[in-house]
């Protein structure tokens, strides 16, 4: 083999490794530092109902995590904990999700202390759907009695981990819920065996009942969010609300399951880690 040609080849593979260092202008690829970023969590937690859970999303009635808007470790959702560790947070493996399908926000202080455990210092949370889906609109929490347990679980963070950052979301908009899919007879057929009696019970009346029941029930959510920013803000500065972001997401029915017709399925996932990331206020 001709000399030039020996010196060509001793080039091409140099190039693999540290570039040419003599006849050519390639250099390294940039990498990440070896250092992680200042500032990002090692550890994080979500806290919540079924929502956080990802129920539904995997074509069952039943939790799917990988999906979870906050900690979902799955490819098909740009969950809080994805995006994180697509910024070099040193958070890999690192994502517990103590969140319970059913939960109401007595069980809050029982999941922060399970966050304290893990050392988390970034903690999401999600609470209320389940204080006002009762069986009855008169079982609904009442908004004292949910700010008090909100109060007891964010105490419990704030003395575990008073360097935690807290996102606190909004709680959606059930009745866009009932808006969306009252004259859908697949969604109808499936809330009449007791998906959210208090909001969906007789969902295709418009007796007076029945429009004064919604209304309720949208006043009650209004209620609890106004909570969860009063009590953020008691909070103090770890503590982020998202400004109801969360409230404000206008869910289409391509975005929650076809099996309950009420959670998110993996495009809803989606839609709630949008609106709720920029409001965690990490700088990436």
């Amino acid at each position: 083999m001709p000399r030039r040609w020996v010196a060509a080849v001793a080039c091409l593979l140099a190039l693999v490794a540290l570039g040419c260092e003599e006849g050519g202008d390639a250099s390294p690829r940039p990498t990440r530092s070896g250092s992680p970023p200042t500032g990002l969590p090692t550890t994080m937690a979500a806290l919540g109902d079924s929502i956080t859970t990802g129920f539904g999303s995997c074509l069952v009635l039943t939790s799917c995590q990988r999906n979870s808007w906050s900690t979902g470790d799955g490819i098909r959702v740009e969950s809080h904990y994805r995006r994180l560790l697509d910024a070099d947070a040193p958070i890999r493996n690192r994502a517990r999700n103590h969140a319970v399908p059913g939960a109401r926000a007595e069980a809050l202080a029982g999941q922060a202390a399970a966050a304290v455990r893990d050392r988390a210092d970034y903690v999401t949370v999600l609470i209320g759907a389940n204080d006002a889906c009762r069986d009855d609109i008169d079982r609904m929490t009442t908004p004292a009695t949910f700010r008090d347990q909100v109060d007891q679980a964010l105490q419990v963070l704030r003395e575990g981990r008073p360097k935690a950052r807290v996102l606190v979301a909004s709680v959606p908009d059930l009745n866009r819920l009932w808006e969306i899919g009252h004259t859908d007879s697949r969604a109808v057929r499936i809330w009449k065996t007791g998906i959210c009696p208090a909001l969906l019970a007789n969902p295709t009346s418009d007796a007076a009942a029945d429009r004064s029941r919604r209304s309720r029930f949208a006043e009650r959510i209004d209620d609890y969010n106004s909570q969860l920013k009063a009590a953020c803000r008691a909070y103090g500065s770890r503590c982020r609300y998202d400004g109801g972001a969360v409230h404000r997401v206008r869910f289409s029915l391509d975005e929650v399951n076809g099996l309950d017709w009420f959670h998110p399925n993996v495009a809803g996932q989606n839609r709630l880690a949008d609106a709720t990331f920029p409001a965690a206020g990490w700088r990436l």
